[in-house]
């Protein structure tokens, strides 16, 4: 179980920024939960060098990873099964091998599994409710609690709706995770006060932290603020590196001068923050900076 009294703990980095740096192809719909099947060990690998840099925590690679989006990629059910639960499994491995560690499962935003950017809009059509979004997290979360997830990561949640949606099956699961979301100056990515969101998680035991992710890393502590305060809750961190996502053409656009991924480390802790980490094209020596600040 997570204690977040003693001192914040440090969570691990962009898992697909670890793996495509390694000379992974992480191209496709399924991004790195495509290796779950066909590279599971270098999985375990990108884990172990988190935990090397001092990371507590480290995520499985199940982001993109659902029954849907499975489905979508030409698998059956029973693969993607077997799938999310492999990824607990190779991060457990990687703890294990290491000596110590916890293990988060993963949770992406429906848009992650719809691979088109739609997770930083949040703009999933009128078909699509809290009924609909309720039902697409289910397996997963149940998945990934069964699998022997410590905590689910339940991230980059871009609206009111879906937080409605994860929270109201995270009430029902009990199963302990968190609840971070995709933010822009203190909204959701539909342009929600993202207080609201953190206020709706207040009522949910099992929601152990909420903050922020895959967020520049400039004013993100303030987000952070208003998460714990509107939860009453300790705070979670993990910004990107400041870089754009071109979802249209599928790459990376330069971070503005103003974003530094370690530099106001200590004001998120102040703001509230307990655990903290990095999100996409936050590598191992970004995040050994951050456990050395976060320690000193």
């Amino acid at each position: 179980m997570l204690d977040l009294a003693d001192r914040p703990l440090i969570l691990d980095g962009g898992l697909s920024t670890e793996l495509e740096r390694r000379g992974h192809d992480i191209s496709g719909r399924l991004w790195s939960a495509q290796l779950l099947l066909d590279a599971p060990d270098a999985i375990t690998a990108a884990h172990r060098a988190f935990l090397e840099a001092g990371a507590d925590i480290v995520t499985t690679a199940s982001y993109q990873a659902s029954p849907e989006g499975f489905a979508r990629a030409g698998f059956d059910a029973a693969t993607a099964d077997e799938l999310i639960r492999r990824s607990v499994a190779l991060a457990r491995r990687a703890v294990q091998e290491f000596g110590s560690g916890l293990v988060a499962g993963s949770v992406g935003p429906y848009g992650a599994m719809l691979a088109d950017g739609s997770e930083y809009t949040g703009d999933y059509g009128t078909d699509v409710g809290v009924a609909e979004l309720r039902a697409f997290h289910r397996p997963r979360l149940e998945m990934l609690a069964e699998a022997g997830a410590d905590v689910l990561a339940v991230e980059t949640i871009p609206s009111l709706i879906e937080v409605e949606a994860v929270l109201a099956e995270l009430d029902r699961l009990g199963h302990p995770a968190w609840l971070s979301l995709t933010t822009s100056s203190q909204q959701t990515r539909r342009g929600e006060p993202a207080a609201e969101a953190y206020a709706m998680a207040k009522s949910v035991p099992s929601v152990i932290a909420v903050g922020a992710n895959c967020t520049e890393p400039a004013g993100i502590g303030v987000t952070v603020a208003v998460a714990v305060e509107a939860s009453g809750k300790p705070g979670v961190v993990y910004p990107n590196s400041g870089e754009g996502w071109d979802a249209v053409n599928r790459v990376w656009t330069p971070a503005g001068t103003e974003n530094s991924l370690i530099g106001d480390v200590s004001g998120w802790v102040g703001s509230g923050a307990r655990i903290i980490g990095g999100c996409c094209r936050v590598g191992p020596d970004q995040i050994h900076a951050i456990s050395e600040t976060v320690r000193r």
